[in-house]
């Protein structure tokens, strides 16, 4: 189970450094209950968080300083990362909680903030 929501959490990342929106649309779970908290915004529902980066500008490549996930049992996972963008001084955490579906694991509530050095 690590190692599979890993290799998801591992295309996420790939999609979220490219701005591929189609790929980052398709991690989050299609529930008005999916949460997405964010540097800016709250955002409550999946239709919301799609909405959300379609006019979101790309964020650019980060460096990983530190992951950690974990898994509950064969459904339920959590990944929480700190990361550092290029040019920044300031250290990003994000935190996504995953669900195995009938679909496949998905994000089921997210959290990304920012925090100096």
């Amino acid at each position: 189970v690590l190692q599979e929501v890993t290799h998801e959490f591992q295309l996420y990342e790939a999609a979220l450094c490219s701005n591929d929106v189609k790929a980052l649309d398709s991690f989050f779970f299609d529930n008005p209950c999916t949460v997405r908290l964010g540097t800016a915004e709250n955002l409550y529902g999946y239709e919301a968080i799609r909405a959300f980066r379609k006019l979101r500008s790309p964020p650019g490549d980060r460096r990983i300083l530190k992951s950690v996930i974990t898994t509950y049992g064969s459904d339920f996972a959590v990944a929480n990362v700190e990361f550092q963008r290029d040019g920044s001084s300031k250290v990003g955490r994000q935190s996504q909680t995953w669900l195995r579906t009938p679909a496949g694991w998905k994000v089921v509530s997210a959290h990304v903030s920012m925090m100096e050095e």
